[in-house]
């Protein structure tokens, strides 16, 4: 899997700026935002730190909003629109009966988008509590799921998306505020370059995982897929193997850009990455394979990072999860201190 590491730039990055980066992968999945500032972090060069990923969010550089699969995701305001309007339809469609049951019908959610467009005029960001407050004043419950479900439409006509952060709490903003205006894509061109800016970033990869990824249905994925004549194929250029480590946050897309993982973590050890409910762990990934996962506890100047292997690793491989560490604290600006626990391998995993 050497050549995946390279395309999607975890090992020997040439991108420093977050905007760049995101253009060159076309999504990245961002809904826990702590993990995906470091899904940017750790594929740029030039010692990028949390903060600058964070003030790319926060002047627009980067937006975050739904769009793949319907779920978060970092994408490059360029491309926002023509990618929304690609994936968008499907998404809404499979949502129609959450809608239903949510008593969210058509006339409701064209209310609420009015009522947003009005409250976001001249640049305003508003916060959550304050988006919703707002759709109160106007006589829309957003009580229960309805004020995730009414935002997350309004993320998919395209109304708002995400603005600065103001103290810790995110906002949001007009869209047509921070995506330029572009002449729309036909179906065919947005497909196309769909499917390129993937296999360019993730390949070796299937149809099957473009798929998955992308979130189109099979006419669309062919269509993708005879677009780019099959999809391009990995280079054969022999890729010295090293065991550097890296720790990828939860829900990277060196795993979650796949819809088959088997080439990346042995089967036996695939259940350690889920605790039930679309969770998808830190993992160590150690020259190119998932070694073990990962978490964090973060103090005023400390990062506290518990390293739990799949099985025992070698003298060399534990000093390259160590080294991974200190990257990351010097991201964070705080000191890691690692913990390597023992080995928890059970028979069972070697089934």
């Amino acid at each position: 899997m050497q050549q995946r590491v390279h395309a999607q730039h975890i090992a020997r990055p040439r991108f420093r700026r977050a905007g760049e980066l995101v253009r060159w992968m076309g999504a990245i999945q961002a809904q826990d935002p702590a993990a995906c500032r470091w899904a940017v972090g750790l594929r740029l060069g030039g010692e990028p730190r949390e903060r600058d990923i964070e003030a790319a969010l926060d002047a627009g550089e980067v937006l975050r909003l739904h769009c793949l699969r319907g779920t978060w995701q970092l994408v490059a305001p360029a491309d926002a629109r023509w990618i929304l309007e690609l994936v968008a339809p499907r998404v809404i469609a499979q949502a129609s009966k959450r809608y239903a049951e949510l008593g969210l019908d058509a006339a409701t959610l064209r209310k609420s988008q009015g009522v947003l467009a009005r409250a976001l005029r001249g640049g305003t960001e508003l916060t959550r509590d304050e988006v919703a407050d707002c759709l109160a004043s106007a006589g829309i419950s957003t009580t229960g799921q309805r004020l995730s479900f009414l935002l997350h439409r309004a993320e998919l006509e395209s109304v708002v998306c995400s603005g600065a952060r103001r103290g810790k709490h995110a906002t949001y903003t007009l869209f047509d505020r921070r995506v330029p205006a572009a002449r729309p894509f036909d179906r065919s061109r947005a497909l196309a370059e769909l499917a390129k800016r993937y296999f360019q970033s993730r390949a070796p990869a299937t149809a099957a995982d473009f798929a998955w990824w992308s979130g189109l249905g099979p006419d669309d994925v062919r269509e993708a897929m005879h677009a780019i004549h099959g999809g391009p194929s990995a280079k054969t250029t022999r890729l010295r193997a090293s065991a550097g480590a890296v720790l990828l946050p939860a829900f990277d897309e060196y795993l979650i850009g796949y819809a088959d993982r088997t080439a990346l973590i042995a089967p036996a050890f695939a259940r350690r990455l889920h605790d039930g409910g679309g969770i998808l762990k830190p993992t160590v990934l150690i020259n190119a394979r998932v070694r073990g996962v990962w978490r964090r506890t973060l103090s005023r100047r400390e990062v506290l990072i518990d390293v739990e292997p799949f099985e025992s690793l070698a003298p060399l491989e534990r000093r390259a999860v160590e080294r991974a560490a200190v990257r990351y604290g010097e991201f964070l600006g705080l000191t890691p201190v690692v913990t390597l626990h023992p080995s928890r391998a059970h028979a069972v995993d070697r089934d």
